[in-house]
């Protein structure tokens, strides 16, 4: 197996992979909020991290990967109340949509999927030995974790302590020994309609107690890598961590790997709260799943990435001729010795950091080649390339012949599927038929078939 290394947050460098148990990795990420529909940033830590799992995979480790649903929160109260429905209700909705739309992709599912409503005896659980060993405190209700309490705070996102501003506003201010200190539980509060008992009365989790809980009794600690979008870093894992250290005497992840964010011209990041989103379903539905897939990681995973309809043409360009090559100039069967080295460097790149732009070029390289010679070329390391980066359906779901506009509604279709708009589901049907083929949905998905 190769040396795969990571670039760890914490280290602020790269670092080999050595997980808890040989042969085995876990893998946990934070995944959405569920107040309203994901939008395509929202994704980029879903496809990052699933990708991931696969390449660990196909290197001989057992991966498991669990991807959280924030299914408890401040911003899902709200958006119940201006919404006139109950928060409950709201968040499975919201679930539901996140789980069709991320499927519309055709990556497959996380291992596991906590919800965080599911977990909150662990939680509570984990705040009462923080309580018990002075890290934390109640108070009306309440409780904070004492973050002075932490010699090693601020490791993770490397800020003093000083500093940091915890991002709760006025919230429970007064209730706080110090304006550091940030909350375990909150007391139910007017309006509120969804609660748990505990034993400092009916309230519920903060946020960041949420993933330590769930993190730990998904996968254990360790964790061999914990990932996420990089607005994450400070607050939500700094206090992550510092829970973790405090209750348990332990790190709660060994690599800490954070994606950069989707940003507009301007360098401003993709954010419900700025109002800038573009809905996941919407750009998948427009552009089709591969191209989605390839345009989220045409760039390094760490590094920002420009959100624009001239990034996802390109992407599509991309996916076309990858397509083309494999129905044009290749067939089942082992690709010629001489082509081997391009399947060798893409998989070299993705164990260097996980470096999905020169595994798409070493991909790129081969498809040329396999263009240039003369008579057809075996696409086994093709299809193991495509495998990887979650693109197998550019050679197993297309039939023979068809164009690219065909094939585009065929992807679109299914994505519309995948988020019950059957109503366009079946507008793309008759596009298709007046193009001339037939869709036909089985088991690996959807298929085109010449009209007679």
């Amino acid at each position: 197996m190769r040396t795969i290394r990571l670039h760890d947050t914490r280290a602020k460098a790269l670092r080999p992979l050595q997980p808890r148990e040989p042969g085995r990795v876990g893998i946990y990420a934070c995944g959405p909020t569920v107040y309203s529909r994901v939008h395509v940033g929202n994704a980029r830590p879903f496809v990052v991290f699933s990708l991931l799992a696969r390449f660990l995979r196909h290197e001989g480790l057992q991966a498991t990967l669990v991807i959280n649903i924030t299914d408890v929160n401040d911003k899902i109260y709200a958006a119940a109340a201006a919404a006139g429905r109950p928060s409950a209700e709201l968040a499975r909705e919201m679930a539901d949509r996140y789980i069709a739309d991320t499927d519309a992709l055709g990556l497959g599912r996380p291992n596991v999927e906590p919800r965080a409503a599911e977990a909150v005896p662990a939680m509570i659980e984990h705040i009462a030995v923080l309580i018990e060993r002075g890290h934390a405190y109640a108070a009306g209700g309440d409780v904070h974790f004492r973050v002075r309490s932490d010699r090693d705070y601020g490791t993770l996102s490397h800020r003093r302590v000083d500093e940091m501003d915890q991002g709760e506003g006025v919230e429970g201010a007064e209730l706080k020994q110090d304006p550091l200190d940030f909350a375990l539980w909150k007391a139910t509060k007017p309006g509120e309609d969804t609660s748990w008992e505990s034993p400092w009365g009916p309230g519920r989790p903060g946020w960041h107690i949420e993933c330590s809980a769930m993190a730990e009794q998904e996968l254990g600690i360790p964790l061999d890598i914990h990932g996420g979008g990089s607005d994450l870093i400070f607050p939500h894992h700094e206090n992550e961590a510092a829970q973790t250290r405090a209750a348990r005497g332990h790190e709660l992840a060994a690599i800490w790997m954070h994606n950069g964010m989707l940003v507009r011209g301007a360098g401003e990041k993709m954010a419900k709260s700025v109002g800038n989103i573009a809905p996941l379903h919407e750009v998948v539905e427009r552009y089709g799943a591969e191209e989605v897939i390839t345009y989220l990681i045409s760039g390094h995973y760490r590094q920002p990435l420009l959100f624009s309809d001239e990034a996802l043409e390109e992407a599509r360009r991309r996916v076309a001729r990858i397509r083309e090559a494999l129905h044009t100039s290749t067939e089942p069967g082992e690709s010629p010795p001489d082509m081997r080295h391009h399947r060798d460097a893409f998989f070299d790149a993705l164990a260097d950091d996980f470096n999905t732009p020169t595994a798409l070029a070493s991909l790129a390289e081969w498809v040329r080649e396999a263009n240039r010679r003369e008579g057809r070329v075996g696409h086994d390391d093709a299809l193991e390339m495509l495998h990887v980066l979650g693109l197998e359906g550019l050679a197993t779901r297309t039939a023979a012949g068809a164009d690219n506009e065909a094939d585009a509604l065929r992807q679109r279709r299914d994505a519309a599927r995948a988020g019950r708009d059957f109503a366009l589901a079946d507008q793309l049907r008759d596009e298709l038929a007046a193009l001339g083929w037939e869709v036909r949905d089985g088991p690996d998905g959807s298929e085109l078939i010449p009209l007679s």
